[in-house]
């Protein structure tokens, strides 16, 4: 066969890539194709595509003009389909002509500088070229030589030029509106030449695509994409050979499609699926249906559908309202806009709600404030813990003031629920607004939310409509409610069920022949529902500490918190990171020491010494000890009411088998951190956030353990406005009548009020360097002596060091922390703080309520 040499790459006389004998010449189309990532290892010459795709008599009978084609008869559909393609940008419709007719016609999806390349060898090698474009920028010279055009669409917030380009949907539209049955892309890397959902559809429509053999190479070498499925290295047909669909089912139907509510863009089904629920495009996880939510959260198999046919209510006899709830019905296969029902996660019973935003947008009438209503009602005869799923656009005005009173009606449901001690566990999923958002979706015990959802009462137009308010970006989404104390935690939706999983075991009843640990929920979760209650609580107890020194022996307590959502600050480094940050907290406590005038080394033994050591920037923080204690750790963020204090680090997990729940005044880890979380110092709301914790404890009887580690309570003056004394007295008053028992212990600084205020406890202990006094050294030499430069004076005078206020007793122990300081032997000191805590809540397990309550109060009484 004759040879054609190009500059790098040569074809036989067929057209097709062959070796090129030449020294420094791309040596096969095999080697072509590896480096460019490609699906088939043959390249063609443009011409030969061309001679061979015009000889098909099919592809001219399918070039119709635009006019002919039937226009949607959705109104809807035909604001999702990309604009016609019309001839260049005057506007006039591109008809067929006799010369064009038949050519083939390829659609181009290219940048507008290698568009304007294309031009003349596409059209000189006799193909009817159309331009894919967008907002119809970029090429002015095609308007100028009438040249086809079609717009993909508008460029908006949401969505890029690339994104547009990119997109299956809208590209595979573009070819089917303008009848090409070839596409050329400009890059084999391009986004659409390595996507195999776009490959396989394109096929399965008998469209052929083609990219550049390789980068740079686009008007000398062109090769076939194939989906991978197809299993073809080599066609075994020519590329203008029509490719009859793969697949019998049509490809074009709705139930392949799934459009994205922010991006507009409509995706394959399966590749939606595959990344988790979750846009390709602008990363906006999707809403889902409730059998998909089913399907990601319980145990396969396990869902009981309760309640599904109830009857409508139309107290208004709104005009069409019948119509349309039947019209919703027939759309989504549904009843209502609520699924409930029993279900298992991880082989744990709970009674569950599904909204379905999909149905009357979630809005909450008669049927569906009865279906919660009772869903919660028979929660409470079986005994069952309650998980609902919210979205909804609020209430249904179709129903008037009975859909206002639904939310009532579920808020005396929630709190029957409340009083028979089971837990109401609510995630908020895109969106939750209105009257679900001011009623049982912020009434839940532990309120959890999807990234990014949207969640507010008010709608924002009618913010923007009624007061005129500008609004905050990221304003009423799940981010912006954590960090105001709305929300408990933010949870990526791969991580739904294994949390529910765990907040589930957290609240099983236990006895002394059935008990759910953090581990025996893992391995369910792993291996399928299992059988908990096999193991006695002290076994159970015996191999979760066997477990445990292996990790330590393994990991050196290096475990890290489950990071669940919204966790200010990170983790401890290691490397090179961690040393930069201990250098960087070297500097800020010498800066602090020369402000404060007092310089120098404390003698040994001093309580001056304790001083500096409890205040050594690297000594563990609570941090570390709950990652040391703790299994299954969760944190649990906000107040509820204002924001989240991150001074305050608080959660739930196991200790020794047994649910916890845990209150710790975290400093922060590194410089960053520090100051973010205002160096440990609470403010009014870290004091409410525990207050929450205390109760919702003491409710489902799980005890509690506070880790105490604080100059003092944040004295600002926001501080004051927000309350801060107030904050601390009903912790104090709370914390003396709590009914579950509470160990407290000091770790570093103790300081005042801000102090007390997580340590009227049954067992409080300090670790051997830590401090604990009325107010700081610094302090009490200021005021009583009016010169701050004699704290070291005063430390001694307040006898504040640990053997000090043991000897006092204040406190019932001293924790020792090893050979040396906790800083320098960090596992020696977790170690023996885990220890005393296992061994206090021993002491404390066979006391009653009121003993608890009556030994807290006779130990402060003391004093």
């Amino acid at each position: 066969m004759a040879k054609t040499a190009s500059k790098y790459i040569s074809f036989d006389s067929d057209g097709h890539l062959v070796a090129d004998e030449g020294a420094g010449a791309t040596s096969s189309a095999s080697e072509v194709a590896e480096g460019a990532s490609l699906k088939a290892a043959v390249a063609y010459a443009l011409d030969a595509i061309v001679d061979a795709a015009s000889a098909l008599p099919e592809n001219a009978a399918a070039l119709i003009a635009p006019a002919q084609r039937e226009e949607p008869a959705d109104p809807e559909e035909a604001t999702l389909t990309v604009a016609r393609y019309t001839r260049s940008t005057i506007g006039d419709d591109f008809a067929v002509s006799p010369e064009t007719a038949a050519r083939p016609r390829a659609l181009v999806v290219a940048s507008a500088k290698n568009a304007r390349a294309f031009v003349g060898p596409m059209e000189q090698a006799g193909l009817d070229v159309v331009f894919a474009t967008v907002d119809n920028r970029s090429l002015d010279g095609f308007a100028r030589r009438q040249l086809p055009t079609y717009n993909l669409g508008s460029t908006s917030a949401a969505v890029s030029a690339e994104q547009l380009s990119g997109n299956i949907y809208t590209v595979l539209s573009a070819a089917k509106e303008c009848d090409a049955s070839l596409i050329f892309l400009d890059s084999p890397t391009a986004a659409l030449a390595e996507d195999e959902y776009f490959l396989r559809h394109a096929r399965k429509r008998g469209l052929r695509v083609f990219a550049p053999a390789a980068e740079g190479t686009q008007l000398m070498g062109w090769m076939e994409l194939l989906p991978a499925a197809d299993g073809l290295a080599v066609p075994t047909a020519a590329p203008w050979e029509s490719a009859a669909p793969a697949a019998a089912d049509d490809d074009e139907g709705p139930t392949h499609w799934r459009r994205c509510h922010a991006c507009k863009l409509f995706f394959d089904k399966e590749e939606i699926i595959s990344e988790g629920f979750t846009c390709p495009a602008c990363g906006t996880l999707q809403r889902l249906r409730s059998d998909e939510r089913l399907a990601l959260t319980v145990d396969a198999g396990s869902f009981e559908e309760w309640n599904a046919q109830m009857a409508d209510s139309d107290p208004l006899a709104f005009p069409g309202y019948p119509e349309k709830i039947a019209d919703q019905r027939e759309k989504s296969g549904l009843e209502e806009a609520v699924r409930t029902g029993r279900a298992t996660i991880a082989g744990l019973p709970v009674a569950i709600g599904v909204m379905e935003s999909g149905f009357f947008m979630g809005s909450m009438g008669h049927v569906v404030g009865e279906k919660v209503a009772a869903l919660i009602d028979r929660a409470i005869e079986e005994r069952l813990p309650v998980v609902v799923f919210c979205a909804s656009g609020g209430a249904r005005m179709q129903e008037g003031l009975t859909s206002l009173m639904q939310m009532a009606k579920v808020s005396c449901a929630v709190e029957r629920l409340s009083r028979a001690a089971l837990p109401f566990i609510t995630v908020l999923t895109d969106p939750t607004t209105g009257g679900v958002t001011a009623s049982f979706a912020m009434q839940g015990d532990i309120i959890l939310a999807e990234p990014g959802a949207l969640i507010g009462f008010a709608g924002q137009r009618v913010i923007r409509d009624t007061i005129k308010q500008e609004l905050p970006e990221g304003f009423q989404t799940a981010e912006f409610a954590l960090e105001h104390g709305l929300i408990d935690a933010i949870v990526e939706r791969s991580q739904l069920r294994s949390v529910l999983a765990q907040l589930l075991a957290l609240h099983a009843p236990s006895d002394a022949e059935r008990v759910v640990t953090y581990h025996s929920v893992m391995d369910a979760l792993q291996v399928g529902a299992g059988a908990y209650g096999t193991v006695s609580v002290a076994l159970e107890a015996r191999m979760a500490g066997e477990r445990l020194r292996a990790e330590e022996a393994a990991s050196g307590f290096l475990r890290k918190v489950p990071v669940v959502g919204g966790l200010i600050g990170r983790g401890a480094g290691e490397g090179t990171a961690e040393e930069a940050d201990r250098r960087e907290l070297d500097r800020h406590a010498r800066r602090e020491a020369r402000r404060a005038g007092i310089e120098g080394q404390a003698a040994v033994g001093s309580a001056w010494e304790s001083v500096q050591i409890a205040r050594n920037v690297h000594r563990p923080t609570a941090r570390r000890y709950i990652d040391g204690i703790v299994e299954g750790f969760i944190e649990l963020h906000g107040d509820r009411s204002f924001a989240d204090d991150g001074a305050i680090l608080a959660g739930v997990g196991w200790i020794s088998g047994h649910p916890v729940t845990v209150i710790a005044q975290e400093k922060g880890v590194n410089l960053a951190d520090r100051v973010a979380r205002n160096f440990g110092c609470p403010q009014p709301e870290g004091y409410r956030k525990s207050l929450r914790l205390m109760r919702e404890a003491e409710k489902f009887g799980r005890p509690i353990l506070c880790l105490v580690d604080t100059q003092g309570a944040f004295c600002g003056t926001e501080a004051e406005e927000r309350g801060q004394g107030n904050a601390i007295a009903d912790n104090l008053v709370a914390m003396a009548g709590l009914r579950v028992p509470v160990v407290s212990v000091l770790l570093g600084e103790g300081g005042s009020g801000g102090a007390l205020a997580l340590a009227v406890s049954n067992r409080v202990a300090m670790q051997e360097h830590a401090v604990y006094s009325v107010l700081s050294p610094e302090g009490f030499a200021s005021i009583l002596w009016k010169d701050g430069k004699r704290a070291p004076e005063a430390a001694e005078v307040m006898k504040m060091n640990a053997r000090a206020v043991f000897e006092g007793g204040i406190v019932d122990a001293v924790i020792s922390e090893g050979e040396g300081p906790a800083h320098e032997n960090p596992n020696e000191a977790v170690a023996a703080v885990r220890d005393y805590v296992r061994e206090a809540y021993k002491e404390l397990a066979d006391l009653t309520p009121d003993e608890l309550i009556a030994q807290r109060q006779e130990r402060f009484a003391r004093f």
